[in-house]
């Protein structure tokens, strides 16, 4: 019997990244070991940042706040993906998937605006270090963060009530690894041009005018940075900026390519694969980037390694 037939009307069948073979067992443990990595990783370094005195500045607040989108990210797709193969079930319920399309999306557009947010933070830093306590106050760094979550909300609010609302006639098996837009907008059966306008609309307000002003903002840090006499200072102001870029090219680059290239150029194997980088591949390496080459994130990790043999005395 096939999986269609083993659904209700209502229900969805995600073909997945791969199939219950044997030879996918690879992959599905390499996905486990991420899985863990990453939830483990973004968590340590929230308990890091909030249990140390030294890590309580803008940089890091807003960092907290990434890793928590990153855990939240990942635990919205991977844990689906794991029971399915783990049950040979493919299916997921109109409303589960109406959860994870809600999710991704808030996580998606927050997730741009807080990146943005982060590189104002090391452009003030760099480029205006005498102003940066009045440029980047603690309530700017509260605004911004709370404005990423909240505008990541709404815009999710409105794509996830028009998408669910689009009458699904054709076959409900969705050619990828989660109840993602573009994916889902496959099965409608209406015209959608006029919904697939606010789709690129979205993608210009929260991925190409954010991902302008990061690279604006990390031009003119390596611009001041080519000024610094010092050597050494300036490879490692070079060092940091590559990593940070990076990252933000390894989220920005698919998810751009994803939501703003035109319909006839899209395939679902593509899709899938660019799809893995900003829900899965970038989560588990921010944390890594952003902080643990850290000096004063390596400081804070040594000082809990320090106080355990003593706790224990």
């Amino acid at each position: 019997m096939s999986p269609e037939n083993q659904t209700s009307s209502r229900d969805f069948i995600l073909l997945g990244l791969f199939s219950s073979s044997r030879t996918s067992l690879v992959f599905f443990s390499s996905l486990c070991i991420l899985f863990i990595l990453t939830v483990t990783e973004n968590a340590l370094l929230i308990l890091l940042i909030h249990g140390d005195s030294r890590l309580h500045s803008p940089m890091y607040f807003l960092l907290s706040h990434l890793s928590f989108m990153d855990i939240l990210h990942i635990s919205n797709i991977v844990p689906k993906m794991i029971a399915n193969f783990l049950s040979g079930s493919r299916t997921i319920s109109f409303t589960g998937c109406g959860f994870q399309i809600f999710i991704s999306i808030v996580l998606l557009g927050g997730e741009c605006l807080l990146l943005a947010a982060m590189s104002y933070d090391r452009y003030v830093a760099i480029c205006y270090p005498l102003r940066y306590a009045a440029l980047m106050s603690d309530r700017l760094c509260v605004l911004m963060a709370a404005g990423a979550w909240l505008v990541g909300t709404l815009n999710s609010v409105i794509h996830t009530a028009y998408v669910l609302h689009f009458p699904f006639c054709h076959s409900r098996a969705i050619v990828h690894f989660f109840c993602e837009v573009p994916a889902m907008l496959k099965l409608s059966c209406v015209d959608i041009s006029h919904y697939e306008q606010g789709v690129d609309v979205s993608a210009v307000i929260f991925l190409l005018i954010p991902f302008s002003l990061i690279s604006v903002s990390y031009v003119r840090i390596l611009h001041t940075v080519l000024q610094i006499k010092s050597s050494e200072a300036q490879k490692k102001s070079f060092s940091t900026c590559s990593f940070h870029m990076a990252v933000v090219v390894m989220f920005y680059g698919p998810s751009i390519f994803t939501y703003m290239r035109p319909k006839s150029y899209r395939t679902p194997g593509q899709d899938k694969f660019l799809a893995t980088f900003y829900t899965i591949l970038t989560p588990t390496l921010n944390p890594v980037i952003y902080s643990f080459r850290n000096k004063d994130v390596l400081q804070a990790v040594s000082n809990i390694i320090k106080h355990i043999p003593m706790a224990n005395k």
